[in-house]
């Protein structure tokens, strides 16, 4: 690798070595302000980041097939730059157990059932963990864009034994699982993805549902997320709400590291069409800057006032 130019790296994998298209409008933000950036591979073993006082985490969206090394990598960034997000948030977030923590901090989350690969469940103890109808999910807890998931119908017998082949495959390789019941309102309504920066409301978009069938090996192979549907949405008072509590609460988790620089709350209806949390994202999310006119700007400028 050459030398560094740019007193920012903006971290990717080798898979998107020029970022996600949906960072580039940051990049030139980023220039506008005087602030020259490189784009560096995450994993990269020439990389010097110590060259780099600081490092903002974007499209490094391969780390779920290596979550440790991601992790490590994390924390050996931070002995010589700022990373942004801190590590500790990073960690904290990698796995979607952090649900846990929020729900007993009483945020609403998806309904949700949790399955540890050391308590060795056989499969008629996955299956009686399965709700008694509708449909379900089976994911494991690191995992992104839909990766590794499955939607299952609980009132179809071969169904649900695809769902418990699903999760004792996930459990055989040491990795939590995820059992949620599927909200059908997602059909209709979609995801509301709610990007918060420096602690503030910046904007919100609509995601179209992803989940259709079953999980099948090799459906993803070399993927990296699913390609989803994107559109500008206003957030519902009801919504902003959950958000803001959200971001309240991550300022109690981690008192000494907020306002976290980016925060994306990812929101479905329930029955009840009351939103609920379906993940916070902390490490590497997709902030929707072409989606929102300006926001490329105030996330450039909440950037440069930490450099």
């Amino acid at each position: 690798m050459s030398e560094p130019t740019a007193r920012l790296a903006l971290a990717t994998c080798a898979e998107l070595p020029n970022l996600d298209p949906d960072d580039l409008p940051l990049r030139a933000a980023l220039a506008d302000r005087g602030v020259a950036t490189d784009v560096v591979v995450w994993d990269d073993p020439t990389v010097d980041w110590a060259a780099y006082p600081h490092v903002l985490i974007r499209s490094t969206w391969d780390y779920t097939d290596r979550p440790t090394q991601f992790s490590d990598w994390t924390r050996r960034v931070e002995r010589t730059s700022t990373l942004l997000n801190p590590a500790d948030v990073v960690t904290w977030n990698i796995d979607k157990t952090y649900l846990r923590d929020l729900e007993q901090r009483g945020i609403p989350i998806v309904p949700t059932i949790w399955l540890d690969p050391e308590r060795n469940l056989d499969a008629r103890a996955i299956h009686t963990r399965f709700p008694a109808f509708g449909d379900f999910v089976i994911k494991p807890t690191v995992s992104a864009g839909s990766r590794d998931t499955g939607r299952y119908d609980a009132g179809v017998t071969p169904s649900r034994s695809l769902a418990i082949t699903h999760a004792k495959n996930l459990l055989a390789v040491g990795r939590r699982v995820m059992l949620q019941r599927y909200l059908t309102n997602v059909d209709t309504q979609g995801e509301t993805a709610l990007v918060y920066v420096d602690g503030e409301f910046s904007h919100s978009v609509r995601k179209g549902p992803l989940l259709e069938g079953p999980y099948r090996a090799g459906d993803q192979e070399g993927v990296l997320f699913r390609e989803e549907v994107m559109a500008a949405r206003e957030a519902t008072p009801e919504e902003r709400e959950v958000g803001d509590r959200v971001v309240a609460e991550l300022a109690r988790v981690f008192p000494d590291r907020a306002p976290l620089l980016y925060t994306r709350v990812d929101l479905i209806p329930d029955d009840e069409d009351a939103p609920v949390v379906l993940e916070v994202e902390l490490a590497e999310p997709s902030l929707f800057f072409e989606h929102s006119p300006g926001a490329a700007e105030r996330f450039a400028e909440a950037v440069a006032r930490r450099l």
